[in-house]
């Protein structure tokens, strides 16, 4: 297994407005609406704009390099719901036919959420081009609405999660509380006891299995380590690239609701620095150009310059270096967690 997992509870409300930033500020993905988009249950909703990312405020202890995660067996720790909460609302000031909309969110164990959220607002019938255009947006924890008696359609994302929900007003305030079915993910990625340090190791994250057939494209891309990425309670596939080499690890996890998992991706491989030499033990030649290629030829990286640096998953490869309209093969073992420098001798 290239994945070892373990589960904390959310570490207080304040850690919700962070995980909002973590998978949307660097994903290249559709928006927190397409996981559950107002389309799916009205034809024709125009799709929802990406949430901006709200600033994030964490209290949460250090996680030193050499703190192990705790065993898989322990699985997802539950979270203890807070004594039953009612959001603070400001009533708005109401005009002859209009209606209050008192608006709130909290995770599936009562939990409030606080900060983070977006609230969009649409008619339940379009307009005459039929298109449902937006009414009103929020970015509050508790928004409050002064709207005309009528149907509505109100669509609330954090994150890569969101909820959805057709509401009436009438003569009385309306107060509607909605729940988020999210879980977040904060990555890591480790050789051996090493963890490996953030800017030389990127995550992606899919949705389902990744032995699930048909074509998959990611829902958020350029994870670093330590981020934490907010998602729909569900299974999702992490692909794990260390450097620009295959050292590639696939692992499957499982996210639960109101749940903070930690996933460490443990890669077997190795950190090389290549040189060609006149001489063993001698200066490197520059403008070598290099190919590193698998037993059967296949290209694994090319680079150029005196002393370039390739990460390699762990095995056996062939090595040429080209200098001088000159090729000089030779083939290397790779060994997990055994960084070091190799030397083509130039003869």
């Amino acid at each position: 297994m290239g994945c070892r997992g373990s589960c904390n509870p959310l570490l207080g409300l304040v850690l919700l407005v962070a995980l909002a930033t973590s998978g949307v500020s660097r994903a290249q993905t559709p928006p927190a609406a397409a996981l559950q988009s107002p389309s799916q249950s009205m034809q024709g909703l125009p799709p929802m704009p990406p949430s901006a990312p709200p600033q994030p405020s964490l209290n949460m202890p250090p996680r030193g390099n050499n703190v192990a995660p705790a065993p898989p067996a322990a699985g997802p720790m539950s979270l203890t719901a807070p004594p039953q909460h009612q959001a603070q609302h400001t009533m708005p000031a109401l005009r002859t036919g209009e209606v209050a909309l008192l608006l709130s969110a909290r995770f599936r164990n009562n939990m409030p959420v606080t900060g983070g959220l977006v609230w969009r607002i649409y008619p339940d019938k379009p307009d005459q081009g039929g298109v449902y255009r937006l009414i009103k947006e929020d970015r509050t924890a508790s928004p409050s609405f002064a709207l005309p008696a009528g149907g509505y359609v109100v669509h609330v994302s954090l994150g890569l999660a969101s909820s959805i929900r057709t509401v009436q007003l009438r003569g009385d305030a309306v107060r509607e509380v909605f729940d988020i079915p999210a879980g977040a993910l904060r990555l890591e990625g480790r050789v051996g006891d090493t963890r490996i340090a953030p800017g030389h190791i990127s995550f992606e994250i899919y949705k389902g299995s990744q032995f699930d057939q048909g074509e998959k494209r990611p829902i958020a891309t350029n994870i670093m380590t330590g981020e934490m990425v907010l998602v729909p309670e569900g299974t999702y596939f992490i692909v794990s690239k260390y450097g620009d080499g295959n050292a590639v690890v696939r692992s499957d996890i499982r996210v639960q609701a109101g749940k903070l998992t930690d996933v460490t991706v443990t890669h077997r491989a190795a950190v090389i620095m290549l040189k060609l030499v006149s001489r063993k033990g001698g200066e490197a030649l520059a403008n070598t150009e290099w190919v590193v290629a698998s037993p059967a030829g296949d290209v694994i990286a090319e680079t150029k310059g005196a002393f370039p640096r390739v990460i390699l998953a762990e095995g056996e490869y062939r090595v040429i270096a080209r200098n001088d309209n000159k090729s000089y093969p030779q083939d290397i073992k790779v060994i997990t967690g055994v960084d070091g420098e190799v030397e083509v001798l130039a003869k």
